[in-house]
Formats: C-alpha cells, sequence, structure tokens
C-alpha cells in the first residue's frame, strides 16, 4: 500500500463524533500537553487492524505517516514499527530502534508512547548500555521523559527492576502529571512480581513522592497498606 491509499483508508473511518471526544480527551486545547493534535475520530482497534496489513511498509512512508499532522496516522506508525520490530533481524532492528529514537517528536502523546517505547527501545537496550535512557529522562521533551520510563516495562517483564526504580527516582520532582503516572504504573508493575522492591522504594522517596506517583503505585494494594501509605502511617 502506498501512502495515498493508507490515507484514504483512514479517512473512510474517519468519525466526526469520536474525533471531537479524542480532542477533549487527549487535551488538546491552548496550553495543554496535546495542544493542536488534530483527530480523525478512529478507534484503535481500526487502527491497529490496518497496521496489520501494512506491516512491510518502508521506513520512507513510515516517517510521512509520522509527520502527519493527524494523531491516528502516526498512531499507525508506530504500531507498524513496533511490528516490524518484532520481526526483525538484529541488523534490522537497531536501524528500527534508531530511526524510531530520530522522530521521537512525532511520538507526541502518551498513547503514541505507550505504544511502542517497549517494544522497541527496551527490547533494543536489552544487551546494551542503557545510558540512553538516563539522556531521555533528563529530556526537556515530556514524550522523550515518558519513552524513557515506559521502555523500562520491557525490563520489569523479565524481573529487571533497576532502571525503573533509577528512572522514578530521577523524575520525582518532574513538573508534569503524566510523568507522574508513568512512573507510578511502572512501579505497580514492579509491585505486581515483588511489593518488598516496590515498598522499599516508596518508603525511601514517600516524603518527595508526588500524590499522582503514589496512587498509581498502590492501586492494587491491600486496602488497608494503601490507606496506610496515603496517610503515611505504615509501621
Amino acid at each position: 500500500m502506498n501512502l495515498g491509499q493508507i490515507r484514504a483508508e483512514l479517512q473512510a473511518l474517519a468519525d466526526p463524533a469520536i474525533a471531537a471526544h479524542s480532542a477533549r480527551f487527549f487535551r488538546t486545547g491552548p496550553g495543554e500537553y496535546g495542544e493542536g493534535d488534530r483527530f480523525l475520530g478512529i478507534r484503535v482497534p481500526r487502527v491497529r487492524a490496518l497496521a496489520k496489513r501494512c506491516g512491510d511498509l518502508s521506513l520512507a512512508r513510515v516517517a510521512g505517516l509520522l509527520r502527519s499532522r493527524w494523531h491516528e496516522e502516526r498512531l499507525l506508525a508506530v504500531i507498524i514499527l513496533a511490528g516490524k520490530f518484532d520481526r526483525a533481524s538484529a541488523d534490522e532492528r537497531g536501524r528500527i530502534a534508531e530511526f524510531y529514537l530520530a522522530h521521537t517528536d512525532r511520538v507526541n502523546n502518551w498513547d503514541l508512547v505507550d505504544t511502542s517505547a517497549h517494544r522497541i527501545v527496551g527490547p533494543w537496550l536489552q544487551d546494551r548500555p542503557r545510558g540512553l535512557l538516563r539522556d531521555l529522562a533528563r529530556s526537556d521533551s515530556l514524550w522523550e521523559r515518558r519513552i524513557a520510563v515506559m521502555a523500562t516495562y520491557h525490563f520489569i517483564r523479565q524481573g529487571d527492576f533497576g532502571d525503573t526504580l533509577d528512572l522514578c527516582a530521577l523524575l520525582l520532582d518532574d513538573d508534569q502529571d503524566l510523568i507522574h503516572k508513568v512512573c507510578g504504573w511502572m512501579l505497580r508493575e514492579v509491585a505486581k512480581r515483588d511489593r518488598t522492591v516496590a515498598e522499599a522504594f516508596l518508603r525511601q522517596h514517600h516524603a518527595r513522592l508526588p500524590r499522582t506517583m503514589l496512587r498509581y503505585a498502590i492501586e492494587k494494594f491491600p486496602e488497608p497498606l494503601r490507606r496506610s501509605y496515603l496517610s503515611g502511617t505504615w509501621d
């Protein structure tokens, strides 16, 4: 499929009512994190279904999708990239990861990050030095900081929590709620696998822990324990 055909299919699926809802949900108003983002109004399962038919799309054409003003075209692009990465050889994975990291300015909303970072950046860094994650976490870009944390979900699934904990500590004073949320989410994933490790982090940093990060991290704790963390009265 060429870009014209792909865009025609997306336009045919567009729904103005869904687009209006998405514009509100993804905070596209002045001064909000998604300011200026535009939506066709297409449900994610339909975008994923199209991605399955576009798996062989060249990186040059994926770049065309990433440059789009339409959110769903960029979403399609990152879903295609993640699928290509899954199927790729080691050399091809390197090219895909480098392409992704060269276009982080277009992976510019939280769903785009959450769909792709742990499927591309995380696996690519599996057997490589992970200083890149710290560089991304120190970026002025909200989305690069979120990519850094989200990428560690790949390691969490393997019982490797160190990078997640280091990045969450680094980002305790971040001024963006979306960073607090993703850090809390990843801490919750750590807790599912080893609550002792997660609790050690929470207790060490409790005085500085953003409330949103804490709430996300302890969401699945037993209710009495959850209340004790919220009130700071654990034993």
